[in-house]
């Protein structure tokens, strides 16, 4: 994963810019949010550039923004003032001594390989209030595609790759239920050629 982190940091601002008019999560996310008490803290992981961080401030709650990429960090933490943003791996969450209201984990667990997903679930509901909500999306797998691989891009003008994993609907809610939550939202949602898993579990 040093490889990607080491990616991300290269492409930060371009795929910052690239994503900057995505709107495929924001009937999730405002799902995600009315779940919770106003004024909730939500983590928000794998906060890239920021842009999610900066929507759920504007709706009132406050926030704290990881990511292992360094120069995302500094982005959302440029892009998002009032917000807390920390460079920490998601597959150790230890260094995050407090629990929240909600966690955000948008187009994050597809970068795990699948065998190491029930884990990093389970430490993300270990920084989960009685009662917190945590909000996945992943890419769904296409029928007879694999379900993990190396995708090489060069739409930046330079080539980069990064590893993938893709998930069933069925999967991702089996996931959850493992890890002790109850499921509170599904959907899928088109973008472009990708279609968007969306689940909410409850602790």
């Amino acid at each position: 994963m040093d490889d990607l982190r080491a990616v991300y940091n290269k492409i930060a601002a371009d795929w910052g810019n690239d994503h900057e008019s995505d709107t495929w999560w924001i009937e999730g996310t405002d799902k995600f949010i009315s779940l919770l008490p106003s004024g909730s803290g939500v983590l928000d992981v794998g906060c890239g550039s920021g842009v999610k961080s900066e929507y759920i401030v504007q709706k009132g709650l406050t926030v704290v923004g990881i990511d292992f990429s360094e120069e995302m960090v500094k982005l959302a933490a440029k892009r998002v003032p009032v917000g807390e943003f920390l460079v920490v791996d998601i597959r150790d969450m230890s260094k995050l001594n407090r629990t929240f209201d909600g966690i955000l984990a948008q187009a994050v667990l597809l970068h795990i390989p699948k065998k190491e997903v029930a884990g990093v679930l389970g430490g993300l509901k270990e920084k989960l209030k009685s009662g917190g909500c945590l909000y996945v999306a992943v890419k769904e797998r296409r029928p007879g595609k694999p379900e993990e691989e190396i995708v090489t891009e060069n739409d930046y003008g330079y080539e980069y790759s990064r590893f993938f994993s893709y998930f069933t609907l069925d999967e991702v809610k089996e996931q959850l239920r493992t890890a002790g939550m109850s499921i509170k939202y599904e959907n899928i949602t088109t973008s472009g050629r990708t279609n968007w898993i969306q689940v909410i579990g409850q602790a």
